[in-house]
């Protein structure tokens, strides 16, 4: 549509309305079941949790967190190869929608696993569809698209904002189970808006896959599903017989594919002749963006896991009249985030052609981050054996959402401009990955984090702190060699 006529939402295309609210209550469900997911698994039994160890539940939010955003490769396959991205996204949302009922019924440890089964694999189908579709509301040269990308993102934290505390309330006022029933109702609502709204305002080209898939390359696919499940079954036989199929060793396992998938993708992607010179020096380009986003989602995503145990163990609770429950405080990261939007996305418009490119902004945002936990250091050095002021935890939060603010919308946009079209979707997994890559480091991370230890705290957040900085250093004096590989991209 012509992007003088299509400004009927923000300035932006109404296409963007609709990814908008699809992703606003699709966070919703997401956030609101993390937001109490963990406290359920350690929580002990005759309280309403499954009566888990700390170390082994935060190891296993950090792993669910890299599988959701692994399944991105295959959702981005499907919607590239088969079914496109927005009938894609519409059965991801009903998997995503069944997880979570199946969360809500009290059925133990069997309804957490095949939660994470459902969520895992409907996430994986959804999230980098979506993303995709917005990339496609614009073209190349359309001046809005950061803009619009920063929108795109409040619409997630907005989501992410209300659930929380929703959910939080209702598993203190009756149940977690009651908890995770408002994140199934969210997803429901999600799913209407969706088929609704999408058929009138979205491009009709999401129908259709961009590269079909022909009839040999269904047949070799079928076969390489068929062997990878036989390969899964011969490992859990193994470990079975061998009496190593236990948490541990399935997060270790899972942690490593984290961490080997996708340098498999790049090496795809760029020995595919389907990929050009120009599209190869792009993604070339792109390999160290990846690692940066790696290492800040490594660092942002432990604000459900390490924050959460912090904020549950080191901070105090109650202060004069106010009773805060732990849960609280993942709203923190859609506030911020909400209230730095209208800020970048005017800056990025004001600025236009001389804004920063994507390598600078990746830079200064991984400085933010490091300096998110530098602060939390200056309180646990004087803690002793009490708790620090909750205030301290508003200031982190305030300082690496700015730096979520240069990587996250920014990095958004750079993978859609970077993308081979023939890899347009599963180029977007690619960026979810760096999600999945930096959570399966996570999972071994958590281990050595002691909660209601200062000295450990203080540790923890000091040695994460430098070496943010240092990998934030490094891609500073890369972005010389960065910027000509992009190949007109910014």
């Amino acid at each position: 549509m012509d992007a003088k006529k299509d400004r009927g939402f923000l300035g932006q295309p109404l296409g963007l309305r609709t990814l908008f609210l699809t992703e606003f209550w699709e966070r919703f469900s997401y956030y609101g079941m993390r937001a109490i997911l963990i406290f359920y698994m350690y929580m002990a039994v005759e309280k309403g949790g499954l009566g888990m160890n700390q170390t082994t539940a935060a190891s296993i939010m950090a792993i669910y967190g890299a599988m959701v955003y692994m399944t991105g490769v295959v959702g981005g396959y499907i919607s590239d190869r088969i079914l496109g991205p927005r009938r894609t996204v519409f059965w991801g949302g009903v998997l995503i929608m069944f997880g979570h009922i199946v969360l809500s019924l009290p059925i133990g440890m069997g309804g957490l696993f095949g939660s994470i089964v459902l969520i895992t694999l409907g996430t994986g189908l959804l999230k980098p569809n979506v993303s995709d579709m917005v990339g496609s509301l614009y073209s190349e040269q359309d001046p809005r698209r950061d803009s619009g990308f920063s929108i795109y993102v409040m619409g997630i934290n907005l989501g992410s904002l209300f659930a929380p505390a929703a959910v939080q309330w209702a598993a203190a006022q009756y149940n977690y189970h009651v908890g995770f029933s408002l994140a199934a109702i969210g997803m429901f609502i999600g799913l209407v808006v969706y088929y609704i709204d999408g058929r009138k305002y979205l491009p009709e080209s999401g129908m259709h896959a961009p590269d079909p898939i022909s009839a040999a390359e269904r047949s070799k696919a079928i076969s390489r599903v068929v062997y990878g499940l036989i390969a899964v079954a011969v490992i859990i036989l193994v470990m079975f017989f061998t009496h190593t199929l236990n948490i541990g060793n399935v997060i270790n396992i899972i942690s490593a594919l984290g961490i080997i998938l996708p340098i498999i993708y790049f090496v795809v992607m760029l020995s595919s002749k389907k990929v050009t010179k120009i599209e190869r020096s792009r993604v070339i380009a792109y390999i160290p963006l990846f690692i940066a986003a790696v290492v800040f989602w490594a660092i942002e995503e432990q604000g459900s896991v390490i924050m959460a145990l912090l904020a549950a163990e080191q901070t105090q609770l109650h202060i004069g009249g106010w009773n805060l429950q732990a849960g609280y405080f993942q709203m923190l990261n859609p506030f911020f985030i909400i209230i730095y939007t209208p800020f970048f996305a005017w800056l990025w418009i004001k600025l236009g052609k001389r804004q920063p490119s994507s390598p600078t902004k990746f830079w200064l945002g991984l400085v933010f981050t490091a300096a998110s936990y530098f602060l939390l250091v200056l309180p646990l050095m004087s803690v002793g054996t009490g708790k620090i002021s909750p205030w301290w935890l508003v200031g982190q939060w305030a300082l690496i959402e700015v730096g979520e603010m240069l990587v996250s919308p920014v990095g958004l946009s750079a993978t859609t401009k970077l993308a081979p079209k023939a890899f347009s979707s599963q180029m977007m997994s690619m960026w979810f990955l760096a999600d999945s890559a930096g959570q399966s480091i996570n999972a071994q991370v958590v281990k050595f984090f002691k909660p209601g230890d200062p000295a450990n705290e203080m540790m923890f957040f000091g040695v994460t702190a430098i070496v943010v900085l240092v990998v934030g250093i490094i891609l500073a004096f890369l972005v010389p060699k960065i910027k000509p590989l992009m190949k007109g991209v910014n």
